[in-house]
């Protein structure tokens, strides 16, 4: 018997490794067509000849596939969905092109506690618009397996890594990737009801979807509710100048990103961002990020525990001085003037709403606010396309493809 399971463990093990080896030469194609998990995403590809030759004929991509358990849940969770999406072809293949990273072959063993911020080849303007493609995070999580994070926070397991193939990389995941939404519907997702309130009653919620490349610092429903009584008193022109001072335009800054650095916000006027290295804990002036990269359609939204006010700068060195001076509130004061007619959503994704005091604990390395390097890191690109960048700050405007027009950009 003791034989026995060592002759099948030895050839289970010879058969694992003829198999990574023979898959090593395959096509894409090939690859997808060979494996019996991904029997879904190959009939959805078999739909769409030409999607499916394009991804076929990209070199040096990694693939995060989603496997048959992927689309399984999906539809058990909602019916007819994925039928219905099918029928939108310039919707499913930005879906796809959003589990693609062009350029770089990503190698599982890289992905570290720090999270890095992989482009994609998303870059339809119908659904992202992020200078050098909408990005996906991957990071190790708190049981020290690999995730893919994408919009609405929504994670994505790696269940089988490093399937390799003639041009690239495969890793096979347990549920499809979420293009993330608009600053609107994110904020309304994430619960920010006065944050969107506030946006709707100063005209900013359809400049700021139309935007590309921003970052925005969105304060939570206590925060706005604590300085409901300076609220009342200031003009719309002044509400609107502290929403833009919430706002990086033109730079997209992660987590992974920000540093001790001084930004210029949408409103004029300076942000200071504080990193306690010894804590983990992120200070834009005195207001502490307690959420961390949400990404959205044109860049990334971080939740603060305080209002910012371009009148006071305080900055980390002074978190309990108020930023508005003498104002109080209550959950009351504020829901009439703010959220009138926006209703609660009905479900939220537990990621969105949850906080944390110390959101970069554990990160090994940093890079400068606007993306320029700190460190090489742990993750780097490498001429040969093993490994992965540190997480970037897109910077400025580029001339992106219309929604009608293929997203796979070759």
């Amino acid at each position: 018997m003791r034989f026995s399971a060592f002759l099948s463990t030895s050839v289970a093990v010879a058969s694992l490794a003829f198999a990574q080896t023979d898959t090593a030469t395959m096509n894409l194609t090939a690859l997808i067509n060979s494996n019996q998990n991904l029997s879904e995403l190959n009939s959805l590809l078999s739909a769409m000849p030409d999607l499916a030759a394009g991804i076929a004929n990209m070199t040096n991509v990694t693939l995060f596939a989603p496997s048959n358990a992927a689309f399984s849940t999906l539809n058990s969770s909602n019916p007819g969905l994925l039928a219905g999406l099918v029928s939108s072809q310039n919707y499913i293949q930005a879906l796809l092109s959003y589990h693609l990273v062009p350029n770089m072959s990503v190698m599982a063993a890289n992905i570290s506690s720090t999270p890095s911020f992989l482009p994609t080849a998303l870059n339809a303007t119908m659904y992202a618009n992020v200078t050098g493609g909408q990005v996906i995070e991957a990071r190790l999580g708190e049981n020290m397996t690999a995730e893919i994070i994408s919009g609405m926070k929504d994670v994505a397991n790696i269940t089988q890594a490093d399937v390799k193939y003639n041009n690239g990389i495969v890793h096979i995941i347990d549920s499809l990737l979420s293009i993330p939404a608009n600053v609107s519907a994110t904020a309304e997702a994430a619960d920010l009801t006065d944050f969107l309130g506030a946006l709707r009653a100063t005209n900013l919620t359809a400049p700021l979807n139309a935007a590309s490349d921003i970052t925005v610092f969105a304060p939570n429903n206590e925060a706005f509710q604590n300085i409901s009584s300076a609220l009342s008193t200031l003009t719309a022109e002044q509400i609107t100048n502290i929403l833009e001072y919430h706002v990086i335009n033109g730079t997209i800054a992660y987590s992974s990103s920000l540093a001790n650095a001084s930004l210029p916000s949408m409103a004029g006027t300076n942000l200071t961002i504080t990193v306690d290295k010894s804590t983990g804990a992120v200070f834009v002036n005195s207001a502490r990020v307690i959420n961390a990269d949400i990404l959205i359609a044109n860049g990334v939204l971080h939740v603060l525990d305080n209002v910012l006010n371009p009148n006071n700068t305080a900055n980390a060195t002074s978190p309990d001085q108020p930023v508005f001076s003498g104002a109080s509130g209550s959950a009351s004061s504020t829901g009439d003037m703010l959220t009138s007619g926006i209703a609660a959503p009905s479900t939220t994704n537990t990621a969105l709403v949850a906080t944390d005091s110390t959101v970069a604990a554990g990160y090994t390395t940093r890079m400068g606010a606007g993306g320029s390097a700190a460190s090489t890191g742990p993750l780097s690109t490498s001429s040969k396309g093993i490994g992965m960048p540190v997480a970037t700050g897109a910077v400025g405007a580029a001339a992106l493809f219309g929604g009608a027009a293929m997203v796979l950009n070759w």
